[in-house]
């Protein structure tokens, strides 16, 4: 007895919009005939030639069986369905000119031996807590350290990828990527006040054969850092720096009367530039 086919009541289930898709459901009965075949095989063959190959203009992309939970007399009966969805539509690469932007704000870590304010302090019955000022981390010895501690801090990261011609990126442009590296920028760049960008370096990729001809895409990363104003060390007031700039404090002995202990205390504050500054203009974006 041959297989057959029919589509279920319920069958027909769409979806319209940006996904498009189409199920139709069936169900299958027989008994197989075939002593080389598993019934589940003819049976799926059976639906493969029954369920259209389109569906309001969609393609069939999968075919699905399994064995019902009823069963009719001798024969076997299955729950068939057909899925129908738009084929994958390769996308175009980029183009000569186009570009792609992404951006991570996950922070950076900086060592600081300053804090912003001291909240509390706390001594043991009968002694006074030494005042340091809000030094961090001050050590117990004559004549020791400050300690410090590492923090999170406002770091803004991001990548542009352009696509350049193979004739722009010729080996003196990439010697000019690697000698940008480590550099932040003199002028504004994106939007971002001098000395606030750090170029972290390009990374290329070129299409096509390597003897020339293909496009090149190049990664450019960056990281920000915003430039400060009003800085307070201590007594230390009116610090400002660039972003990329780094702040060092100054300590010295100094007697705490009130604690009867000699303590660490902030008498200078310095402001470094650590990296060169240059015009991002080099970098042809």
């Amino acid at each position: 007895m041959p297989f057959t086919v029919e589509e279920r009541d319920t069958s027909r289930t769409i979806t319209s919009g940006k996904n498009p898709a189409v199920e139709l459901r069936f169900v299958v009965r027989g008994i197989g005939s075939d002593p080389a075949k598993e019934d589940d095989e003819e049976a799926l063959e059976a639906l493969e030639a029954a369920a259209p190959a389109t569906f309001l203009s969609l393609p069939r992309r999968d075919v699905r069986l399994e064995p019902a939970v009823i069963t009719e007399g001798a024969e076997s009966v299955w729950d068939g369905e057909a899925a129908y969805t738009p084929l994958d539509i390769e996308s175009e690469p980029p183009q000569q000119g186009e570009s792609a932007f992404a951006f991570d704000t996950g922070g950076g870590t900086q060592h600081i031996t300053h804090s912003l304010a001291t909240v509390a302090s706390y001594a043991a019955p009968g002694t006074t807590a030494p005042d340091f000022q809000g030094a961090i981390g001050v050590t117990a010895e004559v004549g020791g350290s400050v300690e410090g501690v590492d923090i999170v801090v406002p770091v803004f990261q991001f990548t542009e990828t352009h696509v350049f011609a193979d004739a722009a990126v010729t080996d003196a442009y990439k010697i000019a990527l690697m000698l940008m590296t480590g550099r932040v920028n003199s002028d504004m760049f994106r939007g971002f006040a001098a000395g606030s960008v750090l170029f972290l370096g390009a990374a290329g990729s070129k299409r096509g054969p390597a003897s020339g001809g293909g496009d090149w895409d190049i990664t450019f990363r960056f990281a920000v850092s915003v430039n400060l104003s009003s800085i307070v060390v201590g007594p230390i007031t009116g610090i400002n720096k660039k972003g990329w700039e780094y702040l060092w404090v100054r300590y010295e002995d100094a007697e705490d009367g009130a604690a009867h202990a000699i303590v660490k205390r902030p008498v200078a504050a310095y402001v470094e530039r650590v990296y060169t500054e240059l015009p991002f203009s080099s970098l042809g974006i």
